[in-house]
């Protein structure tokens, strides 16, 4: 399927670009978010006369992401969990849960889709999480995952 972007995707394009995706993200996520259209002469024609509006609305939400970036930059989240005696912990920690951390801890809201674990948290320790904003903005968080205090 052939679209034309109206937002920079990560790992795709910038705005403006024609693009080839498969059928099903195309049209179940990136036409339904708003975030591109079906590439046609008269949908290059708007795109090409919106393009400096989207830019600027684009620099908008990218300075906006880069002072989150810059508020949660290397801090430090902790979550406590019960784990068995070799420090397995029971399930594994989900970008859920760091999301409600990120509220409760830093008071800041990322949803769930923005995180990148890279692997699967299932043991105590210390681990490093990215966090990608915007296309062009990514930050690092370091999660600290210790064990319930038994009683």
């Amino acid at each position: 399927m052939q679209i034309i972007l109206l937002v920079n995707v990560m790992k795709l394009g910038k705005i403006g670009d024609q693009v080839e995706v498969k059928n099903g993200y195309g049209r179940n996520y990136l036409l339904r978010q708003g975030k591109a259209l079906r590439a046609s002469k008269e949908n290059v024609e708007f795109v090409n006369k919106k393009k400096v509006e989207l830019n600027k609305k684009n620099e908008e939400a990218k300075n906006q992401f880069k002072q989150i970036a810059a508020k949660i930059q290397n801090k430090t989240l902790k979550l406590n969990k019960e784990s068995k005696e070799n420090g397995e912990i029971y399930g594994s920690i989900k970008p859920k849960e760091v999301t409600n951390a990120f509220k409760k801890i830093l008071k800041v809201e990322i949803s769930p889709s923005q995180i990148d674990l890279r692997q699967e948290i299932a043991r105590i320790g210390k681990y490093k999480i990215n966090v990608n904003l915007h296309a062009d903005v990514t930050t690092s968080v370091n999660l600290h995952v210790d064990k319930i205090d038994s009683i």
